[in-house]
């Protein structure tokens, strides 16, 4: 299973800042409001989107 989460929606969720660890983003990267990430089953597991 894949799980798809915006950058809007990870920050609501309050898992922007381990997003960006995941998918090696820097600070000067521009992502959009509504860009998408794909996590796998484990990574949305460890960021505690599903149980």
């Amino acid at each position: 299973m894949k799980i798809i989460i915006s950058q809007t929606e990870a920050m609501e969720k309050k898992v922007w800042d381990e997003i960006i660890v995941m998918f090696g983003l820097g600070e000067d990267d521009e992502v959009w409001d509504n860009e998408q990430f794909i996590l796998t089953e484990d990574q949305a597991r460890e960021l505690g989107l599903i149980k």
